[in-house]
């Protein structure tokens, strides 16, 4: 059988890396993490609390920890943070162990999946759209950056995605 490979899902929150990383999962018979919600099993707390008691740079350090060792497993679909990519050593290991997947979306999508979200720590008590543009400014070259291939999300099923993904990477 031929060596099983890793594929890292990234892009903005809203953009539907857990959902999709679930259905690609699935697909391809991989074990599926989120690295949120490993943090919070990890940690017994969740990421809301993890800012408010470490604020942000303790949160990206026990994220960039968390997707260190999850990059090593093989064979599994991870969907990471919205802001991982921000750290230069998330970059190269994602780029290194595995393929990468830039999850696209628009400003309004993002605004729509995550507005009765409530456990979004950098959307809470701002304006979600102005602070999403300005993660968008940010974040978005990295994600290209990083990216082995990027696949646009707003008006298809997490399914559909899926199977994009499948045949973009050739599995």
């Amino acid at each position: 059988m031929a060596e099983k490979r890793n594929i890292f899902l990234v892009g903005p929150m809203g953009a539907g890396k857990s959902t999709i990383g679930k259905h690609l999962a699935d697909e391809l018979h991989l074990e599926f993490y989120d690295s949120d919600q490993e943090i919070e099993r990890r940690t017994g707390a969740d990421i809301a609390w993890v800012f408010d008691i470490e604020g942000e740079e303790g949160f990206r350090q026990r994220e960039e920890d968390v997707i260190n060792d999850l990059t090593e497993k093989q064979g599994i679909v991870l969907a990471t943070g919205g802001g991982s990519v921000i750290s230069k050593n998330v970059r190269n290991r994602l780029a290194a162990r595995g393929i990468v997947v830039y999850l696209q979306t628009n400003i309004d999508k993002q605004v729509a999946r995550t507005q009765r979200d409530k456990r979004r720590p950098l959307l809470q008590n701002k304006d979600p759209e102005k602070v999403l543009r300005e993660l968008a400014e940010s974040r978005n070259p990295l994600y290209e950056e990083v990216a082995d291939y990027v696949v646009q999300t707003d008006d298809q099923s997490a399914r559909s995605v899926a199977s994009q993904i499948i045949d973009k990477i050739g599995l």
